[in-house]
């Protein structure tokens, strides 16, 4: 990691949830899975998965049936009303239920709040799933604030839900650390001014993340508080 988590560098961080603390992968899969059945349209290989993960519930059901419908079937525009319902209904019920933390965000987490940070969780997945997962994986109470994609007028990769983000702390976006996964994380933190840092073991929408422009890389989040 680039930037040294010395005491009185940073007043905060912002943290992403999925592919960042929280491998849910298995979740999205076994609810677009559902989904497609439901449908009765063919399943979605999970290789393809993890490259439409990350910028919101609404793109994820959109690439789905673009990918397994084609994107000039026009079923894949008229079925979305009915797709994205049911998978807001299926993710619903598996929340959680297929999915882990990483290693080393227990620890990670702990040793910033033991620093005294304040933490926020900032996610495109919607509020109401991201505190419900939180709250399965026994992290929910470390966070001051959870905020998610339907918690603003725009998602990330915008910076806005940074910059509202850092004003729900109290903190100035250039000492606010974000910490994520992907290309998505790091455009709306470096548009809002703060310092990112990302995992490598997210998604990126499937691409190398040592590629993204970012201020430094860790392997787990217990990376952070290891000095």
């Amino acid at each position: 990691m680039q930037i040294p988590l010395e005491p009185g560098r940073f007043d905060a961080v912002i943290l992403d949830l999925d592919g960042t603390m929280v491998d849910t992968m298995g979740d999205f899969d076994a609810a677009i899975g559902a989904m497609l059945a439901q449908l009765a349209l063919p399943p979605l290989p999970r290789e393809s998965l993890a490259h439409f993960v990350g910028k919101g519930s609404e793109h994820l059901v959109r690439s789905a049936l673009a990918h397994v419908a084609g994107p000039a079937d026009e079923r894949a525009t008229a079925l979305y009303p009915r797709a994205y319902d049911a998978y807001q209904a299926h993710y619903g019920r598996i929340n959680g239920q297929h999915s882990a933390l990483y290693p080393g965000v227990a620890e990670g987490l702990a040793g910033l709040r033991a620093r005294g940070l304040p933490l926020a969780c900032l996610t495109n997945k919607p509020v109401v799933y991201a505190r419900a997962l939180l709250a399965a994986k026994g992290i929910d109470a470390v966070f001051s604030h959870v905020f998610g994609g339907d918690s603003f007028e725009r998602k990330k990769p915008d910076p806005l839900p940074v910059l509202r983000t850092c004003e729900a702390l109290g903190s100035a976006p250039g000492r606010t650390l974000v910490v994520g996964d992907s290309s998505n994380d790091a455009r709306a933190a470096r548009g809002a001014g703060c310092p990112v840092v990302l995992v490598t073991h997210g998604y990126n929408h499937g691409e190398p993340v040592r590629g993204v422009d970012a201020d430094g890389w860790i392997d787990s989040l217990a990376e952070l508080v290891a000095r």
